[in-house]
């Protein structure tokens, strides 16, 4: 090969040095940056492990190669892992009711860009078949999804994963809006404006597209509250999972920046104040706020200026968005305590007074709190009286349900009664589950998180009107009995 061309460039004047400039140049190409493509081949598998679609990146794999995740996953039941390697294969897979969207690559890619992507593509194809994805709507679309393919991704590499500007230049189904057929005089200047919004940093938001009479911001601070309490009372778990969803109708293109009392930026604040003032620290004094363990921002927020100046700077999408993700595990305010009582009397008779008390403040109210109280699965008869609320005994889950409706901040209620067992042959001792709750407190937070700010910034200088709303909810809150 070198020789023959060796003498196609010699006839071109190429020296014998240069020659080997440009075979090593090849050799480089084809070894180190073909490899570096991310994703080979994107299938789609139902559960019976019928290949619906696939979409082939690189040359790499083939429908024998795709097949083997038919064989060692599907088919050996051997779903547990994500992630599965098998003949010098890896393949990142995840389910979505009846369908198995799989990704495939031979080289050591990025595994968490690739489920993002993945979890992307069910967001498309859910704007583009109205809210549905699954076996049927797949096979009724298969041009329209080779469409999506080839444009969200170019060569194993992820390009356009927004719906917003997949919309632009891919109109059909669903996505067809009485906005986007207003604007079908507007086509030409839209082109190059899809360029734009593609090639560009912002591809959330559209400038000049938004336009609305009355500008509002909603802000929803949701959290959900964790406890795991032994029979002592001790608190051996406890946690509260929190986001932030902003749901904007702003015209134009808003800068953004909001701020809550997180401790950091309380500490930066308090420090700078006493910079301008030039007064000496207080050492003793501890600035109020919370500690966030860990949290994840929405990618339109500004993640340097945050790093540096805790302040979260963003340019919002048009609509609901989660800002922001968080977690807390210290200083969690617990909205209710529960403490149990249970007797055994023998083996036929159980006693119970559960005694129930709000954690939060006389000007709230609690909605939809129910306790379910575990008896033993031999039960025959229950006999329970309640301070508020009703209760029954369920025998599908073998407990007492005790709904309280609306539960006063600061109120306090007692169940007691007893429970009959019917005689065993042979004697099983209950394992006593625990007792779990389920309730919402509007304009609560456990982990005292709260907004200090929202700052709206546009060349209009537009006024803007805020809410802010604020949920605490159950989420595994459990009390050992």
């Amino acid at each position: 090969v070198q020789t023959k061309w060796k003498k196609r460039f010699d006839s071109s004047y190429c020296s014998a040095r240069q020659l080997e400039f440009y075979i090593n140049f090849v050799l480089f190409v084809h070894r180190h940056l073909v490899p570096l493509r991310m994703i080979s081949a994107i299938l789609f598998v139902n559960t019976k492990g019928d290949i619906v679609i696939a979409r082939f990146y690189k040359d790499d794999v083939n429908r024998k190669t795709a097949d083997a995740f038919r064989h060692d996953v599907i088919a050996a039941k051997n779903t547990s892992c994500p992630v599965k390697h098998i003949d010098n294969c890896s393949y990142c897979y995840v389910r979505h009711l009846d369908m198995y969207i799989v990704a495939m690559t031979r080289t050591n890619a990025n595994s968490g860009m690739i489920f993002q992507y993945m979890y992307d593509l069910i967001d498309v194809f859910k704007a583009y078949f109205g809210g549905q994805f699954d076996e049927d709507s797949i096979r009724e679309n298969f041009v329209l999804i080779y469409e999506l393919l080839d444009e969200m991704m170019d060569h194993g590499y992820p390009q356009i994963v927004s719906p917003s500007v997949l919309e632009q230049f891919i109109k059909v189904g669903h996505l067809k809006s009485k906005k986007a057929q207003k604007r079908k005089d507007k086509k030409a200047a839209q082109d190059d404006q899809i360029t734009a919004e593609i090639t560009g940093a912002i591809d959330w938001r559209q400038p000049g597209f938004y336009k609305y009479k009355k500008n509002e911001v909603f802000i929803d601070v949701l959290e959900s509250v964790n406890l795991l309490l032994s029979n002592r009372r001790a608190v051996l778990r406890s946690d509260v999972s929190g986001k932030i969803v902003m749901k904007t109708y702003l015209t134009g293109m808003p800068e953004c920046q909001f701020g809550m009392n997180d401790k950091i930026s309380m500490e930066r604040e308090a420090e700078s104040k006493r910079d301008a003032r030039r007064q000496p620290a207080k050492s003793k004094r501890q600035t109020p706020g919370i500690g966030l363990d860990d949290c994840t921002f929405h990618r339109c927020v500004r993640l340097g200026k945050f790093d540096s100046d805790r302040v979260i700077s963003f340019i919002p999408p048009d609509g609901e968005f989660d800002l922001m993700k968080y977690r807390i595990s210290q200083s969690i305010n617990l909205p209710f305590q529960v403490i149990p009582i249970v007797s055994e009397h023998g083996r036929s008779r159980i006693e119970y007074e559960v005694k129930i008390k709000g954690n939060f403040s006389a000007k709230l109210s609690a909605t939809n709190v129910i306790l379910r109280i575990p008896c033993p699965k031999h039960t025959s008869k229950t006999n329970v009286k309640v301070g508020s609320g009703k209760c029954k005994y369920d025998p599908n889950l073998s407990c007492l349900v005790w709904k309280l409706g609306k539960f006063p901040g600061t109120a306090s209620y007692v169940l007691r009664g007893e429970v009959h067992l019917v005689a065993l042959i042979k004697d099983v001792a209950w394992s006593r589950p625990p007792i779990t709750m389920d309730f919402q407190v509007p304009m609560y937070t456990s982990s005292g998180l709260h907004v200090r700010f929202l700052k709206v910034n546009e060349k209009n200088n537009y006024h803007t009107v805020k809410w802010v709303r604020y949920v605490t909810r159950a989420g595994t809150y459990q009390i050992r009995i």
